[in-house]
């Protein structure tokens, strides 16, 4: 698909995977509309992309600074949804209870709301794309609360894609990537543990915010994937 005029709503795009799938759907003609809670980040987001991008700072666990946002923007064509709570890890037994239920609203509640307040002004036979993450099929200690909130996810996708046809719902499910998500740990923990993933994948690095994105464009532009996710772990969970 030709996404030359296209409009692309990337919720979550002033950094990372999210940054990266703009500045990917940009390259591919569209005009790409970025969304976060930074005013900053998504001033310095603007820079780096066409000057035909376009962005909005809200906070999008809120329904009525979304359905603003929706109905601010108009119609479009497709909806990217790289937004990371960034709670719910920790090991089983001392994971708080509260703490992963402000997870969940963090991100599966705001993707699910995101895509019920979209349907009204996104193409009928666009495309929704969620990155969800790789605990939710690959198990690791200390990733239950990580792997409910992705895995409840991706297990509505089918159904969705089946109720919402002809639009399109797809996933991307990344595994360890080099992106701001890990600036909360110390840069010897995080360097350490990009050493260890980095020997257990069978690629032998770690991912980049580009090789998710990439994923990203290839569901956008394919109008024959549906209900459908990918992972882009670099063959991790085949170790």
């Amino acid at each position: 698909m030709d996404l030359k005029n296209q409009k692309v709503i990337i919720m979550g795009g002033t950094s990372g995977i999210g940054l990266a799938s703009a500045k990917m759907v940009s390259d591919a003609g569209a005009k790409a509309i970025i969304t976060g809670r930074n005013p900053e980040k998504l001033k310095n987001a603007l820079t780096v992309l066409p000057d035909i991008a376009t962005g909005m700072t809200f906070d999008a666990t809120s329904a009525d600074e979304l359905k603003k946002f929706y109905r601010d923007t108009g119609e479009f064509d497709h909806l990217i949804l790289s937004i990371s709570g960034g709670g719910g890890g920790g090991p089983f037994a001392g994971l708080d209870s509260e703490l992963l239920k402000q997870a969940f609203n963090a991100k599966f509640y705001v993707y699910i709301t995101a895509i019920q307040l979209s349907l009204p002004t996104i193409r009928k036979d666009g495309s929704v794309t969620m990155v969800t993450a790789g605990s939710a099929r690959s198990p690791f200690p200390g990733t239950s609360g990580l792997a409910a909130i992705n895995g409840a996810l991706e297990s509505m996708l089918p159904t969705l894609a089946l109720e919402l046809k002809p639009l399109r719902i797809n996933a991307v499910s990344p595994g360890i990537i080099d992106t701001p998500w890990w600036d909360k740990t110390p840069q010897e923990q995080r360097k350490a543990a990009f050493a260890l993933f980095s020997e257990k994948t069978p690629v032998g690095r770690i991912g980049r915010a580009e090789d998710v994105a990439a994923a990203i464009l290839f569901l956008v532009q394919n109008t024959y994937m549906d209900g459908t996710v990918i992972e882009c772990d670099g063959g991790m969970r085949i170790k």
